[in-house]
């Protein structure tokens, strides 16, 4: 199993001075972050993508660039691209030259996203959220099959044998299908044969058991090989010397991003008492000292039938710079050799 880290890049108030971190000094830590995880030998980095006031995220590949310049090893990605609001050969065209700059790091996750603000942003409607993705979907994998491509559909204009450039250094470059829990999602990524990133964001990780064996099985209708069908984990969680530090230290950012989440959605207001049974062995979060995460990972994966990676959401708007490069740290010396494998 491979640890990476993934990132929404919120805007973070120092929990110890009350200061607020100003936008280019956040970006600095990213991208400090980001080289850390690089240098402790961690699988992957990803970034998020939102169009809200409280992320600083809403340009991932600019993020990407930056980040393959300053690191060597470490897989680069997003986590995940909002494919429904964005034109696929632009986004073909940005992840193949970051593929080139990266050195053939690059992972492109794509999906819709779980908020909405980019469709009113980007002058789509939300009466096509689905029709948007399947049609987007369908021109990114034509793209990548093909540097011309013969296309027409319902929300761009028809390409008609022109060429997309440049071609990435990985033949094909890794796509990847973010979901969250709907069976349609699954059984899509698995007919297409593409590996798949499973967002678990509360409930029990083990509920997700039957609608991955739904892709695999899927996958297997297609007539796909077995190796072909991966799956991936992208998570919330926090790495600490104690399973009580990293709680501690996690839920204050938790508790003011879910009371503003909850808020806009009609939802009760967040709880310890509901953090602490996620944070518990059979929850949807990774949280705890190194031994703790390490064994929930390797029982998740076997609750799963087999998780080629996993990805932690580690950061929170309430997080120290320095407590976060520490969890960065013990994730990628202390987590990732307890699962490796042989």
């Amino acid at each position: 199993m491979h640890l990476g880290v993934d990132s929404f890049v919120s805007t973070v108030t120092d929990p110890s001075s009350g200061r607020v971190i100003g936008p280019a000094e956040r970006m600095a830590h990213l991208l400090e972050e980001i080289a850390l995880a690089d240098e402790v030998g961690l699988y992957s980095f990803g970034i998020g993508e939102h169009h809200r006031s409280e992320y600083y995220d809403s340009a991932p590949p600019v993020i990407l660039a930056a980040a393959a310049a300053r690191t060597s090893r470490i897989r680069l990605g997003s986590a995940v691209t909002v494919l429904s609001a964005a034109d696929p050969v632009r986004i073909f065209q940005q992840f193949a030259t970051l593929d080139l700059i990266a050195n053939g790091r690059i992972d492109l996750v794509v999906g819709r996203g779980s908020f909405t603000e980019a469709f009113p942003l980007f002058g789509l409607s939300l009466a096509d959220y689905d029709e948007l993705f399947e049609e987007k979907l369908d021109l990114l994998l034509r793209i990548r099959e093909s540097e011309r491509v013969t296309w027409s559909g319902r929300h761009r204009p028809a390409l008609t044998g022109q060429g997309v450039y440049p071609r990435p250094l990985q033949d094909p470059l890794p796509i990847w299908i973010g979901v969250g829990g709907t069976p349609e999602s699954f059984a899509r990524a698995g007919l297409l044969g593409l590996p798949l990133m499973v967002a678990i964001i509360g409930g029990e990780p083990r509920q997700f058991a039957p609608l991955v064996e739904l892709y695999r099985r899927a996958g297997a209708h297609a007539g796909h090989p077995p190796e072909k069908m991966r799956v991936g984990l992208h998570v919330f969680g926090f790495v600490a010397e104690s399973t009580q530090a990293a709680a501690d230290t996690i839920y204050p950012g938790w508790h003011e991003m879910f009371t503003k989440v909850s808020r806009e959605r009609g939802f009760a207001p967040p709880t310890r008492a509901q953090f602490d049974a996620t944070s518990g062995p059979d929850g949807a979060f990774f949280m705890g000292d190194p031994d703790t995460v390490a064994t929930k990972l390797v029982r998740v994966s076997e609750q799963l039938g087999g998780v080629e990676r996993v990805a932690l959401q580690m950061t929170n708007p309430r997080l120290a710079h320095g407590d976060l490069l520490r969890g960065i740290e013990l994730l990628g010396t202390e987590v990732a050799p307890r699962v490796a494998g042989p």
